[in-house]
C-alpha cells in the first residue's frame, strides 16, 4: 500500500465524506483552542512580525480546514487591538498530502475571504491562504520562514506501515492483544524514526523562537495495546467476518496492517528530548467520547438517555471517512457497506457496556 496515495479522507460533501462526518476533529480542535491561541499569542507579542507567516499540516478538507486558521486570525485582531497595533499581514499555507482534496478547500476561499472582510473591515491583513501538496515527512518549506506550526489529528498517521509486520501480524490490522512482541516494537519504531524526522524537518523550516502546537491520539498507558486502540480492533473483527462469510480472502486481512500508532507521553517526550530542537512548552492530556458528542454538553449528561446505536452509527461513519480509501483500494468497494454496517453493530454493542473514549495529547513546542 502507497500511503501518500491512498491516506486521505473521503472527498466530497456526500453522506460518507470526512466533510459531513468530522464532529469528533471539531471538537477536538476546540478543546486544544486555549493551547493554540496562548502559543500563538505569545509568540506574536514577543516578536511582533510584520506578516505572520502559519502552516497548517494534515489540514485535510471541509469545514474544520479553515477553523484554526479563523481561531488565529481572531486571537492575533485582538491582540494587536488590545495593545493598539496594526494587524499583521497572514501568509497561510494549508498542507496535505496530494491526494487531499484540495479542490473542495480552494472553493470555500472566496467566501472565507468575503467574510474577513467583512467582520475586520478594509484595513485587516491582506490575508494569503495557499494549498501546498506534500508529504509533512519531507521539507516543505525553506529554511526559517514559518513562525507558527500546527497540526491536528494528523501525526498519529506514520509514513509507511512499519517493515516486517504484513506477514507477522495476522488477524490484525493494528496493535491488539495476539499481535506479537515483533510487531509492538516495529510500529513503535516506526512512530520513533518518523516523529524524530518530523521534528528535524520543522526545526529547519520555522524562525528563531517560532512556536508549534500539535494535537494527535494517545494512550495513557504504557502497554501498546489496550482500550485506547480498541476501535481498531473492532474493525478487524468485522474484517474477520466477511472472511468468515466468504466475502474477503483471509490472506487480505492478514497482509492488511495500518500506517498508524496512537504513542504514551512518555515515548512522545523521549523523542522531543532525543531530537533536540524543541523546547517542550506543555503537554496537555485530554479524552473525547467516540462518536464526537461532549460530555460538557447538557443534554449529554443524562447518560441513561443515551442511544447507542445512533452513537455507533456516528462512530462508524466518522471512521469509515478516515479509512475507507485504504480499505477500498485493499478490499475492493463492493465489500464497503457491509463492512461499515456490520462496524455498527460492533461498535454499538461495546457502547451499550462501557464508554467508548479517544486519548487525545496537546503538545505546544518552541524553537530553540
Amino acid at each position: 500500500m502507497e500511503v501518500q496515495q491512498v491516506l486521505h479522507m473521503n472527498w466530497g460533501n456526500g453522506e460518507t465524506s470526512y466533510a459531513t462526518n468530522s464532529k469528533l476533529q471539531e471538537l477536538v480542535i476546540n478543546k486544544a483552542k486555549p493551547v493554540v491561541i496562548g502559543s500563538i499569542s505569545d509568540l506574536y507579542t514577543t516578536n511582533l512580525p510584520r506578516c505572520l507567516r502559519v502552516a497548517d499540516l494534515g489540514c485535510s478538507s471541509g469545514p474544520n480546514t479553515l477553523l484554526v486558521i479563523s481561531e488565529i486570525i481572531d486571537a492575533i485582531d485582538e491582540t494587536c487591538h488590545q495593545l493598539k497595533l496594526t494587524t499583521p499581514e497572514f501568509q497561510v499555507f494549508l498542507n496535505d498530502l496530494p491526494s487531499n482534496d484540495f479542490n473542495t478547500i480552494f472553493k470555500t476561499l472566496p467566501a472565507f475571504y468575503d467574510q474577513l472582510k467583512k467582520e475586520k473591515g478594509d484595513k485587516f491583513g491582506p490575508c494569503s491562504i495557499t494549498g501546498l501538496p506534500g508529504s509533512f515527512y519531507d521539507r516543505l518549506f525553506p529554511t526559517s520562514t514559518i513562525d507558527f506550526l500546527h497540526s491536528s489529528y494528523s501525526l498519529h498517521w506514520l509514513s509507511q506501515v512499519p517493515p516486517t509486520v504484513e506477514s507477522s501480524n495476522k488477524g490484525n490490522i493494528y496493535l491488539a492483544s495476539t499481535s506479537p512482541p515483533s510487531v509492538t516494537k516495529a510500529y513503535l519504531e516506526q512512530f520513533q524514526k518518523d516523529f524524530f524526522l518530523f521534528l528535524g524537518l520543522r526545526s529547519k523550516e520555522i524562525t528563531r523562537g517560532g512556536r508549534m502546537v500539535i494535537t494527535m491520539l494517545g494512550r495513557r498507558s504504557e502497554e501498546p495495546f489496550g482500550k485506547e486502540a480498541y476501535f481498531w480492533e473492532l474493525l478487524s473483527h468485522s474484517l474477520n467476518d466477511l472472511v468468515l462469510e466468504g466475502l474477503i480472502e483471509e490472506a487480505k486481512v492478514d497482509s492488511f496492517n495500518l500506517p498508524f500508532y496512537m504513542p504514551s507521553h512518555k515515548e512522545l517526550e523521549a523523542v522531543v528530548c532525543e531530537e533536540g530542537s524543541f523546547y517542550l512548552d506543555q503537554l496537555q492530556i485530554f479524552d473525547v467520547n467516540w462518536d464526537g458528542s461532549d460530555d460538557d454538553d447538557d443534554n449529554n449528561k443524562a447518560g441513561f438517555m443515551f442511544d447507542r446505536f445512533i452513537s455507533g452509527q456516528k462512530m462508524a461513519k466518522c471512521v469509515r471517512a478516515v479509512a475507507e480509501p485504504m480499505i477500498a483500494c485493499h478490499f475492493g468497494e463492493t465489500v464497503i457497506d457491509i463492512l461499515f454496517n456490520r462496524y455498527m453493530e460492533y461498535v454499538s454493542d461495546h457502547l451499550s457496556k462501557e464508554e467508548g473514549k479517544f486519548v487525545n495529547f496537546v503538545i505546544s513546542l518552541k524553537g530553540k
